[in-house]
């Protein structure tokens, strides 16, 4: 039997940018970018090659990938 895969969850963006990465109850911290997403994940083990944004292990809240601040007026 396979090891489940950890529950990645990507919250809101902050008023002043970047969004915080949880893997499971974990915070890895901050992310600004696609590319901090993809770094974090590396670091909790993940090959960030097979990391697809769209994969339903990632549960965005608020926006998706393409969200990183929020438009003021």
């Amino acid at each position: 039997m396979s090891k489940p895969r950890p529950r990645i969850v990507v919250h809101p963006p902050a008023p002043t940018g970047g969004r915080r990465v949880y893997v499971d109850a974990e915070s890895l911290g901050v992310a600004f970018d696609v590319a901090d997403l993809r770094e974090f994940l590396r670091r909790a083990g993940r090959d960030p090659e097979d990391v697809r944004l769209d994969d339903p292990a990632i549960e965005w809240r608020v926006g998706g990938p393409d969200v990183w601040c929020i438009a003021t007026g």
